[in-house]
């Protein structure tokens, strides 16, 4: 297995999500998994064991994710991982001295500006902050998945985890064994991690205290407008979108603002006259939720319950 996440040189504006999690926001579920639909990708290393791509990695398992969940799969091919490592940190191939790693920043932007290989392009990106366990919760369950970056401790590699299942508890960080990784759910214990083509648990006080700048980690959510668009729909009194939309934009981006929830449709007039569609559909709603055999009697007496439970006026 191979690391190949350098500390981010790249300097600018972070919004952090924190920002436009408003106090309305509805406390997120005791847990989530998105790893399911999108086994199969999370399963490919993506080169990791023999390349220190595993910022790429990561981002094409973030794509594959949030595609598999939406029912569209994409699954990029090892080409693609790598024209992405080569543009991103100058990677070429048959120069195994160009096989150097990179940040998750400059590929963060990359994506932003250039998009990945299936044409998503993020809307941005937020930090998250590692030590708040409610805000990395509501990051995972209103955007799928956060990508995290650490300095592995020794005991995390010493021996390298053989299977999926394997639990990372707090450790003293590794300077020499940066890499990226992304948790694409959570529970009680922590949060679901795939790495390395494996599905492990991180520990709540783990991220706390290894995916945070002081400890040369970081925890991010990226965004692409169709899940800004989700997310609003999902929880539209919680998150400020047109502050995070107008932050986005004004940093070259291009998010229209989701359009807002259709308007529920009126009570029926009381005093209106019933239709015959409208008779007609309680009848055929009352026979098919009966039995599939009945008695004249019995369809009668549906029938005429039906109508009675739904008539208005005399």
């Amino acid at each position: 297995m191979k690391f190949g996440r350098n500390r981010p040189v790249a300097i600018g504006p972070h919004f952090r999500l924190r920002n436009y999690l408003r106090a309305a926001l509805p406390a997120p579920p005791p847990s989530v998994d998105y790893s399911a639909p999108a086994a199969s990708i999370l399963s490919d290393i993506m080169g990791n064991d023999q390349l220190g791509d595993c910022v790429i990695a990561w981002g094409y398992h973030f794509v594959g994710t949030e595609t598999a969940n939406a029912g569209d799969q994409f699954h990029a091919t090892m080409a693609q991982v790598i024209a992405d490592y080569g543009s991103i940190g100058g990677y070429v191939p048959g120069q195994p001295q160009t096989d150097q790693g990179c940040d998750e920043i400059t590929a963060l932007n990359f994506w932003q500006q250039t998009g990945f290989a299936n044409g998503t392009k993020l809307a941005g990106w937020l930090t998250v902050d590692a030590t708040n366990k409610s805000e990395v919760m509501s990051a995972i369950q209103l955007f799928g998945a956060v990508f995290l970056t650490l300095e592995l401790p020794d005991t995390y590699t010493n021996p390298f985890p053989s299977g999926s299942g394997f639990v990372w508890d707090v450790g003293t960080p590794d300077p020499n064994q940066g890499h990226a990784i992304g948790a694409v759910g959570y529970d009680s214990i922590g949060v679901k991690i795939a790495t390395w083509g494996m599905l492990g648990t991180m520990t709540w006080a783990a991220l706390s205290a290894l995916c945070t700048a002081q400890a040369g980690g970081g925890c991010y959510v990226a965004l692409t407008p169709d899940m800004v668009a989700k997310g609003a729909a999902a929880s539209f009194t919680g998150v400020a979108w047109s502050d995070l939309i107008s932050d986005f934009d004004s940093m070259g981006g291009s998010v229209p603002e989701p359009p807002p929830a259709p308007a529920p449709a009126p009570p029926p007039d009381p005093n209106a006259p019933v239709t015959l569609a409208e008779a007609q559909g309680w009848t055929v709603a009352a026979l098919q939720a009966s039995f599939p055999l009945m008695t004249r009697s019995q369809a009668e007496a549906t029938v005429r319950a039906a109508l009675a439970a739904n008539w208005r006026g005399t």
